[in-house]
């Protein structure tokens, strides 16, 4: 029986690339033996929000134990979405810890692409994303969040974040490929996320 498992979450055109740092954690906690939902989300040049919500839902139904969602830029985005959603429904989100990696910032959503996934005018505040911890892992050069992640997102939510100095989105080109301190995190949430070496 497992006692707990993980949910790895891509961005937008994204089809989980050799050498991004989401495909080496999957492949490092595998190696280990835990239960990794690593799925490939639909039309991931022209996402839609709804379908999206939808992929993650079935996944998330299929993990046992503890359940730790890793979420990357775009599907940052829908994992806020779904946790609006089961709030309003009154049905909590079915995670008990999340790392979000380089959430868009409100100037990203200009982009048609992904202006779907819009998140102004959530109330993040009021966002419950998990049931035991959230943590949010940022650059402070993001391109993709000139406003600054952890302001714009760190504070409202009330997570812990982890600014990585100079990591541009936290991608392959921006020197994280395996990424070793999240996957101490997978294994110790009391673990910060830091810039590779």
């Amino acid at each position: 029986m497992w006692d707990r498992s993980f949910l790895i979450l891509h961005g937008v055109e994204n089809r989980r690339p050799e050498g991004h740092w989401e495909r080496e954690l999957a492949m490092d906690l595998r190696e280990r033996g835990e239960q990794v939902f690593y799925p490939q989300l639909p039309d991931t040049d022209r996402p839609s929000l709804a379908d999206w919500t939808d992929a993650i839902r079935s996944e998330l139904a299929l993990m046992r134990g503890e359940k730790v969602v890793i979420a990357h830029s775009l599907a940052c985005a829908a994992w806020m979405h779904l946790a609006a959603a089961d709030a309003a429904s009154a049905n909590p989100l079915a995670a008990d810890r999340v790392l979000l990696v380089s959430p868009p910032g409100p100037a990203a959503y200009d982009w048609d692409v992904i202006a779907g996934f819009t998140t102004v005018g959530l109330d993040l505040a009021a966002l419950r994303l998990a049931s035991k911890s959230v943590r949010l892992a940022c650059s402070d050069a993001d391109p993709y969040c000139t406003e600054g992640a952890a302001e714009h997102y760190g504070r409202p939510l009330g997570c812990e974040v982890d600014v990585i100095p100079g990591g541009g989105h936290i991608t392959p080109d921006d020197g994280y490929g395996r990424w070793p301190s999240a996957l101490a995190w997978c294994l110790d949430e009391s673990e910060r996320l830091v810039p590779n070496a």
